[in-house]
């Protein structure tokens, strides 16, 4: 018997191996609701002028492609602190600049695993909460760094809204020192946010408990705005130790360069410089440093006033067209099908709308439609677009 004999085959992942099932279909109708990119209305991956731009900037720079520091690009770290943590109006900062560590990370995914390593090996009995549902990505990540993930309370799939009380609840009876891992805003896979109020009082029985607050915040600007989006996070930061991560695949449109940070905030600046040493143990023996493109392109774009102007500006429009979907579908829903209220994807936020619709249904919408949505009901609304909307509203009709 050989080493590799008795390994079992993993299952798929259950986006990215929908992704592989509706590749290897070849009805000319299909529509992939499942994988969280954003498209425009042609159904491709848009290039944003301002990265466009970016990068002929720094062509005409010619720089040589050498090592990162361990914790990335300086100027982007720095960069990305202040559009996390400072007021993009009045410029104040939620936490003095010296009391943040922060690390380029790969990716959202990349930055939640240094997270996620870090805190296992400061608090190695620590449990873990995350939201009922998630993203499935958060249970696997924090499962594999080795802790013990539980849930607690968020939606409430009968009033189609985020269930405050049974959230702050679950939270004042958590144990101190819990890591809870909260969504910033544009909850995936639900499309459902807490309002000022509610972040109030989440944020209240975190610090009353002494738990940990890990937000994870991958699509900033593309609910309400830069300001509104990043309020959360600006509101833990002002009152204590909290962990941020970020990314800019959607936000910037640049997948492909696995381009976020993890931003530490801390009590004092001798805590900043000790946890950003251990971040840099992490990242130098999983990958040992990143990589350079992306960080240059966000980093110059974000230091360019006119380039930061075009970015909100393109960032206002992916968010416009998600939103002009979203009504374009529960229109199309009410003529179809007059009995169906689905007025509550118009009400969600980001890129997915957690539909309501069972896993039989959506077996039933990729088998006979072709229309291939995750089981557990969660749509990619910027897969719409006026040349499969018609489709898609056909196939959710006969299946709701």
């Amino acid at each position: 018997m050989s080493l590799l004999s008795s390994v079992e085959r993993a299952p798929r992942d259950p986006i990215l191996g929908l992704t592989e099932a509706f590749q290897a279909d070849d009805r000319q109708t299909k529509v992939n609701l499942g994988v969280g990119v954003y498209m425009d209305e042609s159904g491709k991956v848009p290039l944003l002028k301002c990265v466009q731009q970016a990068q002929q900037q720094l062509a005409q720079g010619r720089a040589p492609y050498g090592y990162l520091p361990i914790d990335g690009l300086k100027a982007y770290d720095d960069l990305v602190a202040g559009l996390v943590l400072d007021d993009p109006v009045t410029g104040a900062a939620a936490a003095p600049r010296d009391r943040v560590a922060v690390v380029q990370g790969l990716g959202g995914t990349g930055s939640l695993k240094i997270a996620g390593d870090f805190l296992r090996a400061v608090s190695p009995n620590a449990k873990l909460l995350i939201s009922t549902p998630s993203w499935e990505n958060h249970n696997a990540l924090f499962s594999r760094a080795g802790f013990d993930v539980q849930q607690y309370p968020y939606y409430d799939a009968t009033g189609h809204r985020v269930d405050v009380d049974a959230m702050v609840a679950a939270l004042g009876e958590a144990e101190a020192g819990t890591v809870v891992v909260l969504h910033a805003c544009c909850h995936n896979p639900t499309g459902y946010d807490l309002g000022e109020q509610d972040w109030a009082r989440v944020e209240q029985v975190v610090r009353e408990r002494g738990l940990v607050p890990l937000l994870d915040m991958a699509y900033q600007g593309f609910a309400t705005g830069l300001a509104e989006d990043g309020a959360a996070v600006r509101r833990f930061a002002a009152s204590g130790p909290v962990f941020v991560t970020t990314s800019f695949s959607k936000t910037f449109s640049l997948y492909g360069e696995r381009i976020g940070a993890l931003a530490v905030v801390c009590d004092d600046a001798d805590e900043a410089a000790r946890v950003l040493s251990q971040l840099k143990i992490i990242v130098r023996t999983t990958y040992s440093n990143p990589p350079t493109n992306g960080a240059s392109i966000v980093a110059t774009v974000l230091a360019d006033d006119q380039l930061r102007v075009l970015w909100e500006s393109e960032l206002g429009e992916m968010r416009d067209r998600i939103k002009q979907m979203r009504t374009a579908l529960v229109d199309g829903l009410k003529q179809a099908r007059p009995d169906v209220d689905a007025s509550h994807i118009t009400d969600q936020n980001g890129m997915f709308s957690y539909s309501g619709l069972s896993k039989e249904q959506m077996v039933r919408l990729r088998e006979d439609f072709a229309l291939y949505g995750l089981d557990s009901g969660r749509l990619a609304i910027p897969a719409l677009n006026p040349g499969n909307i018609d489709r898609v509203v056909d196939g959710l009709a006969q299946v709701w």
